[in-house]
């Protein structure tokens, strides 16, 4: 059935990722593309001499929205409604995928072309459409090959980063026919012959398509007006030539005016794709008589946000745009790859949005915020300042120590995650070692005049970690003797 593709691996991240990481082909294919991908990102941010100042103006937008997103988000429907569109609360995926399902079935179509959209990713929207016989056809070029191939997307700005050109060709030779138009018997891995044979395809899609379902990168509250910036030009064939839109929007993509867009469409497309403005940059304000859809609808998903917002560590990634540039730089993502992860968001930005979209309960959701050596690298090129390394280590915590958190809107007490004991154990050995100086201080001694002993591996639980790394050398004396021994100073008490 079109539309439908195997469901995302509830593996925890580490044993995804051990697999991911054997397989040779998919580590050079990531490994190339990101790395031309994050230089091209340096030398186009580096034309502004203001990036450090837009960036903080972005993230000081994005803040102030979300403290006050309830005012902003009824602004927003009052806006929409008043141009002529019809705003629906879908509180989780299920109630998203119910709404949009119902609307598509009113239009009595069994067919409908999409622009790529993380929402609907996040919430299944293909699967509950193929479920209910409704075909949806992907129409970005990245969407389409993961679509055809019967796979997940890995990458939030290039889908099918990891397919290299010899495998699009064959993925467009052998399933092409079976969603349309067939592509050609001599089609090449030329990259020219391949974007003609999606284009030919997907001409039939846009041509015949009723009913378009998009996401949005922006929804400005002040006028009702959704954006969608792309490079391709696929969205709007589909914002503009079917009957009936229907957008499925996260609550956080909400900024109050014009104004405050302009910060975002300089940030995003430098950080995304290089380029000093996007190729497409589609706007539209509810329904014109003779000029687009006659019908929109827009679908306001929750779906976790609002307890995200709750957090006041957590929150700021609800600040997120959507690059991507923290795949590029991340030095997990580039070799795990995106599918390791388990969600529709991958690489840093998932590891820390996933375990707060979905809690950390599950054995994948508490796995993510490890999967990060936390170097600072996707910190230092977010275009809207989210401290990932910070996040991380607040959902680690709370992983390990469980406590209270917010949970559908209300107050909740959850347990440590399993797995962990050893781990709560050895910070609190280490928290009561370092409130008593003379204990600590023993114990460094101690470990030096032992260290010709010391084994290069960690038995039991620790055996996972210096499974891939020695354990460092204990040097001859702790730095207070040294200190003590140089400067001729007595140690401290």
């Amino acid at each position: 059935m079109p539309g439908s593709h195997p469901a995302a691996s509830r593996a925890p991240f580490p044993e995804a990722a051990a697999a991911s990481t054997q397989d040779a082909q998919l580590r050079g294919n990531l490994r190339h593309a990101t790395h031309t991908i994050r230089a091209k990102r340096a030398k186009a941010v580096a034309e502004l001499d203001d990036w450090g100042a837009l960036r903080a103006a972005g993230a000081a937008v994005k803040d102030r929205t979300l403290r006050h997103l309830d005012h902003y988000l009824e602004q927003l429907e009052e806006s929409v409604t008043r141009a002529g569109g019809t705003v629906h609360w879908a509180a989780d995926a299920d109630e998203a995928n119910r709404i949009v399902t119902r609307l598509v079935r009113e239009t009595g179509e069994r067919e409908v072309v999409k622009v790529k959209s993380m929402a609907t990713q996040e919430i299944g929207l293909n699967e509950a459409l193929a479920e209910a016989g409704i075909s949806a056809y992907e129409t970005d070029l990245a969407e389409l090959i993961v679509q055809l191939g019967d796979d997940l997307p890995s990458h939030i700005l290039v889908p099918a980063i990891h397919r290299n050109r010899g495998e699009i060709r064959d993925i467009f030779r052998e399933k092409m026919a079976a969603w349309g138009r067939p592509a050609p018997d001599a089609l090449t891995d030329d990259p020219r012959e391949l974007a003609e044979a999606a284009r030919l395809h997907l001409r039939e899609k846009f041509l015949n398509a009723k009913v378009g379902i998009s996401g949005a990168n922006f929804m400005v509250a002040e006028t009702g007006t959704l954006v969608v910036v792309e490079s391709e030009g696929n969205g709007r064939m589909c914002l503009t030539l079917p009957e009936t839109l229907i957008s499925v929007v996260g609550i956080e993509k909400t900024v109050p005016t014009w104004q405050d867009l302009e910060v975002f469409l300089q940030l995003l497309p430098r950080s995304s794709t290089a380029e000093r403005m996007n190729p497409y940059t589609s706007t539209w304000t509810g329904t014109a008589d003779g000029d687009g859809p006659r019908n929109f609808h827009l679908v306001l998903l929750d779906n976790g946000r609002t307890d995200t917002l709750a957090d006041r560590v957590g929150r700021q990634a609800l600040r997120c745009i959507r690059c991507s540039a923290c795949l590029n730089v991340c030095p997990v993502y580039e070799r795990a790859g995106g599918h390791a992860y388990g969600s529709a968001y991958p690489g840093p930005i998932g590891a820390i949005l996933t375990p707060q979209l979905r809690g950390v309960s599950g054995s994948l959701e508490a796995s993510l915020p490890y999967a990060s050596s936390l170097c600072g690298a996707c910190y230092e090129v977010c275009p809207v300042a989210i401290d990932i390394p910070e996040v991380l280590v607040h959902l680690r915590e709370r992983v390990v120590e469980g406590g209270e958190v917010t949970l559908r809107g209300s107050k909740a007490v959850i347990k440590p995650a399993k797995g962990h004991a050893a781990e709560r154990a050895a910070m609190r050995a280490s928290r009561w070692a370092l409130d008593h100086p003379g204990a600590l201080r023993r114990g460094q001694r101690l470990a030096s005049r032992t260290r010709r002993l010391h084994p290069k591996r960690l038995p039991g639980p620790g055996r996972a970690w210096s499974d891939t790394r020695e354990l460092p050398e204990v040097p001859a004396e702790s730095f207070r003797d040294w200190w003590a021994r140089t400067r001729g100073e007595r140690g401290t008490k």
